[in-house]
């Protein structure tokens, strides 16, 4: 497990980096809406009761209008799709007769889009901005070093449950790791690449974006957790699915993209 681990990530980083980088934009948006479809997936089959199936083809659907309005810089569709989330379900289970479950139905088709695809919209919206790329190789430099920090620290010192009742292999210790490792793959990118300087507004972004990242995995071991599985999806050897790759990052992305909202990143 530990050496698919690794080797997953060395093979997916240098793609990683060519697709925010250098290569071509539909590429990038491709990608990230691809992953926002598996992680949909992933999501509504870890629900105790599967959706009926028009109302995951209804998301799925919305979600590439999303980011087809995104890549098209047509911003102002996207309140009207983020809307359609929840009145084409509703008006789905309303034609389709009484059920037991209709607030547990309504509740997994507007929650799904809302945890995995709005951020990952946000995502792009982020690259959008000047340089853009550079702010997202930032926050995963942060957030990767956190996951990879709070592994070895915990794994090798770890003594002090941080959460026992929700994932009982963190600790107290894994965190702590994780939060040192990410202050420091931030100071090191900075140094190395920019754009922003090393000052303390950017440590204690560095920092939120690391304890954010941690909630969400937390939240996501809950979700796990009360659904009775191990891994999300098998996607990604030695990762298990794409939520579990990602559960860091869509908590942290909200976070950079409201800093750079209020021009807290600005030179």
């Amino acid at each position: 497990m530990h050496l698919k681990r690794w080797l997953t990530a060395i093979i997916a980083l240098p793609i990683l980096i060519f697709v925010i980088g250098p290569g071509p934009r539909w590429l990038l948006y491709g990608v990230i809406c691809a992953a926002s479809l598996a992680g949909l997936r992933e999501f509504y089959s870890m629900t105790l009761e599967p959706l009926p199936r028009p109302l995951i083809w209804v998301a799925s659907i919305l979600t590439l209008l999303l980011f087809t309005a995104v890549y098209l810089r047509q911003i102002m569709f996207v309140p009207a799709i983020i809307l359609l989330w929840a009145m084409v379900p509703m008006a789905f289970l309303m034609f389709a007769g009484p059920r037991t479950r209709l607030s547990e139905d309504l509740g997994n088709a507007l929650f799904g889009p809302v945890y995995v695809v709005l951020p990952l919209a946000l995502f792009l919206l982020i690259e959008m901005r000047p340089k853009g790329p550079v702010w997202i190789f930032f926050l995963m430099a942060v957030i990767f070093a956190s996951d990879t920090g709070a592994y070895y620290f915990g794994k090798l010192l770890g003594r002090h449950k941080l959460y026992e009742a929700m994932s009982p292999k963190k600790t107290w210790e894994g965190a702590v790791g994780g939060l040192i490792a990410s202050l420091t793959a931030a100071s090191l990118f900075i140094r190395l690449c920019g754009p922003p300087s090393l000052t303390l507004k950017v440590v204690i972004l560095a920092a939120i974006m690391c304890a954010a990242g941690q909630i969400g995995d937390l939240c996501q071991s809950m979700l796990k957790r009360a659904h009775g599985i191990k891994d999300s999806g098998r996607l990604l050897p030695g990762h298990g699915g794409i939520l579990d790759r990602i559960d860091g990052l869509l908590f942290a992305i909200p976070v950079l993209y409201i800093y750079l909202s209020l021009d807290l990143g600005a030179p």
